[in-house]
C-alpha cells in the first residue's frame, strides 16, 4: 500500500477561471481547443448538483481524462492522488478548494484518483467535459470507472 505524501502531481492542469461581467449579467470561458491537449478535449459535458457535506468518488479511470469545471454556487475540497506507477510524482497528494470564490477549470487525466466534497452551505455545480463518451458510443461498452470509495482500509480517504 502507497503512503500519499502531500505535493504537486505531474500532469495536473489547475487554472483559474475569468468572470466577464457587465450589466447584463456575465461570461465565464470553461476550455478553448487551443489551450488544451488534443488527447484531453472533451467528448461529452454534463452538470452535476451536490448537496452540501456530500462527496464524489474516489475514483479513477483507466482511459479517460475528466476536466472539471468548479464555478459555483458553493465551495468544493478537491482530493487528488496519484497512483500511476510510473509518473514522477507517484505517491503524492493534492487537495485544495475551488468553486463560486476560486472558480477553477481542473484537467484529471487518467490514473489519477480523485474525489470532491461540497464543503459549502448550499448545493453546488460541477461541470465536467471528459474526454471520452460515458459507456462509450451509443452507452453500449463497461464503464470506465475504478470506484474506491465503499472499500473501508482504501488508502484514498477524504478528510
Amino acid at each position: 500500500m502507497v503512503n500519499f505524501k502531500n505535493g504537486n502531481i505531474h500532469d495536473i492542469i489547475v487554472r483559474d477561471l475569468k468572470k466577464f461581467q457587465d450589466k447584463r449579467g456575465w461570461l465565464m470561458e470553461l476550455f478553448r481547443s487551443d489551450e488544451i491537449s488534443e488527447e484531453f478535449l472533451p467528448a461529452m459535458s454534463y452538470i452535476s448538483e451536490t448537496e452540501p457535506g456530500i462527496a464524489r468518488g474516489p475514483h479513477e479511470h483507466k482511459d479517460q481524462a475528466d476536466l472539471f469545471c468548479f464555478i459555483g454556487p458553493s465551495v468544493f475540497r478537491l482530493y487528488l492522488w496519484d497512483a500511476r506507477e510510473k509518473s514522477p510524482t507517484y505517491g503524492n497528494k493534492m487537495v485544495f478548494e475551488a468553486g463560486e470564490q476560486k472558480p477553477k477549470a481542473v484537467l484529471v487525466p487518467a490514473g489519477i484518483v480523485h474525489a470532491y466534497r461540497n464543503v459549502g452551505n448550499i448545493q453546488g455545480w460541477v461541470i465536467n467535459l471528459p474526454n471520452r463518451l460515458y459507456a462509450g458510443k451509443g452507452r453500449k461498452e463497461i464503464v470506465d470507472e475504478i470506484r474506491h470509495e465503499d472499500i473501508p482500509d482504501s488508502p484514498f480517504q477524504l478528510d
